[in-house]
């Protein structure tokens, strides 16, 4: 731990100020009130809240705030003299850039859940936090109230973390989980998840994996001691899987997951760099992730002593991305009494970022395919061609139903994908129906 600034005066309560009183921020406030007392013997003094900003102060609210603490200068919140810890749950990049800058150069520690700002800009508000002398946590950031960003910066600080894979957005699984239960198409199970309030108006940061990648990105940076961004994860949405992926998906004993990867692996210079992407890909019913279900998370991790680790949990809501808060708050404000700080950034490694067409996966491809003589071995040369392995080959129906399911064994996405181009271009290829990646096992 490095120490807080040598200047500052004892304190015997946290003054706290909250950005934002939305989903997440309302039941931040409630449990700052309801569990005040807990919370107090947890920290060792009060936390003291001193405002709360919002954009209208006449806005219908899941909790009553007392009028004297709402404001809509966050700027002048976060300023004062005499607030100890800011807590953003605002979202986005802005205003919450600035906010938590000045919080930090005003001498505030900052508490957040702003995944798509430290994908975007993460070294920066580091940086400021070192300089400042102040702690910045976020476990809220990633997979709601389920503890991974702590574990990963800190309980595994002594291992060396070769792999993290995860559902990490709740209302992805939900759609896929309802196109596997009941053979629901994507638009269906859309429509369902927007009924039920797991989906926005607007799904595009969920469905096309926007959301997903900010969440690789910071789990790929804590895991890798790497600076990863969200422009560094490779990512593909779950717009284009068909009913008739997921009962491709099903034949082969499998379930179609959207899927944040996180791995080692070796460059063409023979280092090892890391590689992050995010994109749809069958998983065994057999891997913990298959089980996964409606709007939950997971993360599965890999480590060389520790072996394979599952977190699991809700993944999103008020409360339980609340509770990730208040556990960070609960540390920082410790910190805080005591003048000291927690771990910050680490980047030590500094190991390249893959492209995706060097990264090795693994394919599901089925092609509608002419039902005659020498086809399977044209197919099976094409792979060859571009030094892919077939681990199995299945051909279904006949005449013009033939078609031909190839999974293959790993090789680098490139290749890959020059594959699938190559088959689209032969006589006796009617239509490639069906390209997906396999992911968790070999």
């Amino acid at each position: 731990m490095s120490s807080g600034n040598p200047g500052d005066k004892p304190i015997d309560r946290v003054g706290v100020a909250v950005l934002g009183c939305g989903v997440v921020g309302s039941q931040v406030v409630r449990l700052l009130h309801e569990q005040a007392s807990d919370l107090a013997a947890r920290v060792g003094a009060p936390l003291e809240l001193k405002g709360v900003a919002v954009r209208r102060l006449d806005a219908p609210r899941d909790v009553d705030v007392p009028t004297d603490l709402l404001t809509t200068d966050a700027m002048g919140l976060v300023a004062r003299d005499d607030v100890d810890l800011v807590i953003e749950v605002i979202g986005g990049i802005e205003p919450a850039r600035p906010l938590i800058l000045a919080a930090l150069e005003n001498g505030a520690s900052v508490v957040t859940a702003n995944k798509a700002l430290l994908a975007e800009d993460g070294p920066t508000l580091y940086e400021a936090a070192e300089k400042a002398g102040r702690d910045l946590y976020f476990e809220a950031a990633v997979a709601g109230a389920i503890p991974i960003l702590r574990p990963l910066r800190e309980s595994l600080s002594g291992d060396r973390v070769t792999r993290v894979m995860g559902i990490v957005n709740g209302t992805t699984n939900y759609i896929l989980d309802k196109m596997d239960t009941y053979g629901s198409g994507f638009e269906e199970a859309l429509a369902e998840a927007q009924e039920l309030g797991y989906a926005e108006a607007d799904p595009t940061a969920d469905v096309e994996g926007f959301d997903a990648a900010a969440k690789a990105a910071i789990l790929a940076s804590l895991a890798f001691h790497t600076r990863v961004t969200a422009s560094d994860v490779h990512r593909e949405g779950i717009t284009e899987v068909t009913a008739g992926d997921v009962a491709s998906a099903t034949e082969m004993g499998s379930v179609v997951k959207l899927l944040a990867i996180a791995e080692l692996n070796e460059a063409s210079s023979g280092e090892s760099a890391v590689s992050a992407r995010v994109h749809p890909a069958m998983i065994p019913r057999s891997h913990p992730l298959a089980s996964v279900r409606e709007a939950y998370n997971a993360v599965f991790v890999e480590s060389e002593a520790a072996g394979q680790l599952m977190f699991y949990g809700p993944g999103a809501g008020g409360s339980p991305t609340a509770s990730a808060v208040l556990g960070d708050v609960v540390t920082a404000a410790r910190h805080r009494l005591q003048g000291t700080t927690g771990a910050g950034e680490s980047s030590y490694a500094d190991r390249a970022v893959l492209p995706m067409g060097e990264t090795l996966t693994r394919y599901h491809v089925a092609i509608d395919v002419d039902d005659r003589a020498g086809v399977l071995a044209a197919v099976a040369t094409a792979f060859a061609e571009h030094d892919v392995s077939i681990q199995t080959v299945r051909q279904e129906g006949r005449g013009e139903d033939a078609q031909l399911v190839v999974v293959s064994h790993e090789a680098t996405d490139a290749q890959l994908s020059a594959t699938v181009e190559h088959l689209r271009t032969m006589e006796i290829v009617r239509d490639v129906t069906s390209v997906m990646r396999v992911e968790g096992t070999e």
